[in-house]
């Protein structure tokens, strides 16, 4: 029998400032069914360094670093060919492990699920404020039946975008088309929902993993990604109903003025966003012009606006992700305080595109932009 039953897989490139403490929170709590392999994307900080520290203390890790940047999609995708555990966990480079996280994965792993959702909690960039309870807004554990993916994607899609709930059969990796999904930003998306999963799912309701929310190193491409790699992703699985996607995301979130000011105010979205990826597929005129309008709108006003709506329109505390952008936005005019969430209650999430989750509860709305 394998003794190693979860490979804890970690894609990084230029993280020395915070893959030790990711580190950390793993090797304080692993054993010898657990190893961790760390696949460097050539970087060129003090990421080797802050990795290698960490090979006396625990003999289970494993770095690799390579001498060019492939990519985050290859890099998981390359990580998870190294492994060698029964299950892989993708993990990402700067968030945290919490206490007591792999003895309820080791033991979640004996009923031999295809595929393993471990929930998070969602933190400010220093770890010092709590904004979201719960990323998965559920309370008690679910299991989805092999025939259920439509129900899995319309559930949990919307925040699988980050990559670090993602639990998956090392053989059931291995068995399904990785390279057409290579430079989407999303590969674990496209391994799980390409078509029917041979077994069980698990969704943990008890959060796992602590996600650094702002942190992410792709902040300034977030338009591209959000607005079509992102749905471009969801709305590719043509075996997967148009009502289960729609609840992940719209199809062309782009085309929606107020989305594109979401954008401008967190100063995403610009002139050359408009030139590159609008323009060229907008065909109306007013269409142009009302896209084009947004990107020339003076992102100050913009983000004050953004502020005016979450105060008179909605419950600030109920969309905490999306008020911390606009306060960190270079277009902020003063910086606010995020005061921690509420306990959890049962309550409707709504997200940005107006589509209700009714199967699901979160004292707070999904953000379009969730940490990788």
């Amino acid at each position: 029998m394998n003794p190693i039953k979860v490979s804890i897989c970690i894609s990084t490139r230029n993280r020395g400032a915070f893959i030790g403490e990711t580190l950390e929170s793993i090797v304080l709590q692993a054993n010898e069914e657990v190893e961790i392999v760390v696949l460097d994307g050539a970087s060129t900080d003090n990421t080797q360094e802050i990795v290698e520290a960490y090979l006396e203390r625990f003999p289970g890790l494993r770095y690799f670093r390579r001498e060019t940047n492939m990519g985050i999609d290859r890099d998981f995708a390359n990580a998870v060919d190294l492994a060698r555990g029964d299950y892989c966990w993708l993990f990402t480079d700067d968030d945290l492990l919490k206490p007591g996280a792999l003895r309820i994965v080791l033991d979640a792993l004996k009923n031999e699920y295809s595929l393993i959702i471990a929930n998070s909690e969602v933190r400010n960039a220093d770890l010092s404020k709590l904004l979201e309870a719960r990323r998965v807004p559920i309370q008690a554990n679910r299991i989805y039946k092999s025939d259920e993916n439509h129900l899995l994607l319309a559930d949990t899609g919307a925040y699988l975008s980050f990559i670090g709930h993602i639990i998956i059969q090392r053989q059931l990796w291995h068995a399904r088309d990785k390279a057409s999904y290579f430079g989407s930003y999303f590969i674990h998306i496209g391994v799980v929902f390409q078509q029917p999963l041979p077994s069980d799912t698990l969704v943990i309701a008890e959060p796992l993993v602590t996600i650094r929310y702002g942190n992410a190193s792709w902040l300034a491409r977030s338009f591209e990604i959000w607005m079509f790699k992102w749905p471009g992703l969801v709305w590719s699985f043509p075996h997967l109903p148009d009502s289960a996607k729609s609840r992940v995301c719209p199809r062309e979130p782009w085309r929606s003025p107020k989305t594109l000011l979401h954008y401008r105010a967190n100063k995403t979205y610009s002139k050359r966003e408009y030139t590159e990826w609008l323009k060229p597929r907008l065909t109306s005129f007013w269409a142009r012009a009302v896209s084009k309008a947004c990107a020339y709108f003076p992102g100050r006003m913009a983000n004050l606006l953004g502020f005016v709506y979450y105060s008179l329109f909605r419950r600030p505390s109920s969309c905490l992700l999306s008020v911390l952008d606009l306060t960190n936005s270079p277009f902020c005019f003063w910086k606010l305080p995020i005061r921690p969430v509420s306990p959890f209650k049962e309550n409707p999430v709504v997200i940005s595109n107006g589509v209700r989750l009714s199967s699901i509860t979160s004292p707070v709305d999904r953000k379009e932009e969730s940490d990788i």
